[in-house]
C-alpha cells in the first residue's frame, strides 16, 4: 500500500471521527440545555422551533424584558406577543422565572393562523401602582378575542391591590370608577387556564366576558378578607364554562355568575375567606340577559359571610330571569346566611327601595347542602313582592349552628318552597 493510500484513509478515519465526537457533544449539550437552554438559544432571533410541543417558540426575553423587578417590561411583553400572534400554527409564549413589574397589558386576537397558542407564565408578574396608566373597567393583563388559548405554567399575577384599594369608591357610590381586574377574558373561546396564582388584585382577580367553551382548574386565588371587591372568578355574558378544583380566598364573592350566562358548572372549589359562592348581583342595568344552567357542585365553603347566594337588585329597570340552577353538595364550615335569596339586594349603609326587582328566579335546586352556620338564621330565600320565586327546592339540608348551642332557623318572603328530606333548620312556617 503506497504512502497516499495511507494519508487518505488516516484523513478519512480522522473526519468520520470528528463528526461523530462533535454530534455526540451537541446532542448531549442540547440534553443538558433543558428547556431554559433552549429559550436563551432561541433568544437571538425570538422564535425557535421546538419539536413535539408546539411549531414556534417565544420568549418575552429576547424581545428585552429584564425581569428585575424594577424595569416595565410592559414593552417586551406586547413584542412578544405580536409576533407569537402573527406565527402559524402551534405557538409557546413563554415568561421564564423572574420578577417582572408590567403595566397594562392587552394580548389581543385574532391570531388568524394560530392554531393554539400556550402562554406559559414561570414568573412572578407584578403591575406597576400607578392608576393613570389603567383605563375604566380594563384589566391589567388582558386577552381578547384569541381562539384555543391555554394559559399555564404555575406562575404568579400579583396586582398590588393594597396601594389602590384605599380609591376603591364601589362600596359606596353607585356610580364608581371601576379599578383593573388582575386578568381578564374578553371574547375567547376554546380557553384553558390551569395552574395559575393571583394575588392581591386592584379589583376582581379574574373575570370573563362573552367568552365561551372555557376551563379552569387548579387556580389558586388569594386577598385579605377586608380587600374590596376583589372577587375571586367573575363571569358574565359567557357560556359553557367550567371551573373546578380551585382554593380561592378574598375580600368579596369567590365566585359571582353575573347576568346573560348560561351553563356554567363550578365543581371542587375551596371558598374562604371571601362572601362566597354568588348568583349577581342581577337586575342592576336595562338590558340584561338571563342566566341559566348553572351547576355548583361539591365545593367546601369556610368562614364566609355568605355560602349559597343569589341576589338581585330592588328598583330593577328591566325584567329579566335565572333558573334552572342547581347547588348540590356543599359542606359549609361556620358559614354566615350558609343558604340565602335576597331580592333586596344593596350593598350600601342606606338604601330606599323604590319597587321590587323584576328578576324572575325559578327551578332553583339547594340539595345536600350540610355543614354549620354561625348566623341563627342558616336558610334565607328572600324572594321580590312583584314577581314571586317559583319552583324552589330543598333537599337534605342539615346546618347547626356553629356555636353548638339552639336550633338554626329559617326565615322566607314571597315563596312557597319545597321541601324533600332532611330539613335542618324546619322549613319555614
Amino acid at each position: 500500500m503506497s504512502l497516499d493510500t495511507h494519508t487518505k484513509l488516516l484523513l478519512v478515519l480522522s473526519l468520520f471521527c470528528f463528526n461523530v465526537v462533535f454530534a455526540g457533544e451537541s446532542g448531549a449539550r442540547s440534553a443538558d440545555l433543558g428547556m431554559e437552554g433552549f429559550e436563551q438559544h432561541g433568544r437571538g432571533l425570538g422564535l425557535s422551533h421546538y419539536k413535539g410541543r408546539s411549531s414556534h417558540l417565544f420568549n418575552v426575553k429576547s424581545f428585552g424584558a429584564r425581569a428585575d423587578g424594577l424595569t416595565d417590561d410592559s414593552k417586551a411583553f406586547r413584542a412578544a406577543w405580536k409576533k407569537a400572534c402573527q406565527a402559524t400554527g402551534e405557538v409557546d409564549l413563554v415568561i421564564p422565572r423572574g420578577t417582572y413589574l408590567v403595566g397594562p397589558v392587552k394580548f389581543a386576537g385574532p391570531c388568524t393562523n394560530v392554531s393554539k397558542i400556550t402562554v406559559r407564565v414561570k414568573g412572578y408578574l407584578k403591575a406597576t401602582t400607578n392608576l393613570s396608566q389603567y383605563g375604566y373597567s380594563a384589566g391589567w393583563v388582558e386577552f381578547k378575542w384569541v381562539e384555543g388559548l391555554i394559559l399555564t405554567g404555575g406562575g404568579t399575577f400579583d396586582g398590588q391591590g393594597a396601594k389602590a384599594w384605599p380609591y376603591n369608591r364601589c362600596p359606596t357610590d353607585f356610580n364608581c370608577k371601576l379599578l383593573p381586574t388582575n386578568v381578564k377574558f374578553v371574547g375567547t373561546n376554546r380557553t384553558v387556564v390551569r395552574s395559575i396564582t393571583s394575588v392581591n388584585s386592584k379589583f376582581f382577580h379574574m373575570a370573563l366576558v362573552e367568552c365561551k367553551n372555557f376551563k379552569g382548574s387548579k387556580i389558586k386565588i388569594s386577598a385579605p378578607a377586608d380587600s374590596p371587591n376583589t372577587d375571586g372568578i367573575h363571569i358574565e355574558r359567557s357560556s359553557s364554562v367550567h371551573f373546578s378544583r380551585s382554593l380561592i380566598g378574598t375580600g368579596d364573592d369567590c365566585i359571582s355568575i353575573g347576568q346573560g350566562n348560561s351553563q356554567v358548572t363550578i365543581t371542587s372549589i375551596s371558598c374562604g375567606p371571601g362572601h362566597g359562592i354568588s348568583v349577581g348581583s342581577l337586575g342592576r342595568y336595562r338590558n340584561e340577559g338571563d342566566v341559566s344552567g348553572l351547576v355548583v357542585r361539591d365545593c367546601t365553603i369556610t368562614g364566609t359571610t355568605n355560602g349559597i347566594r343569589i341576589k338581585t337588585w330592588a328598583n330593577s329597570p328591566d325584567r329579566s330571569a335565572a333558573t334552572n340552577m342547581t347547588f348540590e353538595n356543599i359542606n359549609m364550615n361556620n358559614v354566615t346566611n350558609p343558604i340565602i335569596i335576597d331580592q333586596a339586594y344593596c350593598p350600601f349603609t342606606s338604601c330606599t327601595p323604590m319597587g321590587t326587582s323584576q328578576v324572575k328566579l325559578s327551578d332553583i335546586y339547594f340539595k345536600k347542602i350540610k355543614g354549620t352556620s354561625s348566623s341563627a338564621v342558616a336558610v334565607t330565600l328572600e324572594c321580590s313582592k312583584g314577581i314571586p320565586c317559583q319552583d324552589i327546592y330543598l333537599e337534605d339540608v342539615h346546618l347547626d349552628l356553629a356555636s353548638g348551642e339552639k336550633q338554626a332557623t329559617s326565615t322566607c318572603k314571597n315563596v312557597r318552597a319545597k321541601y324533600i328530606g332532611t330539613q335542618i333548620p324546619p322549613p319555614c312556617a
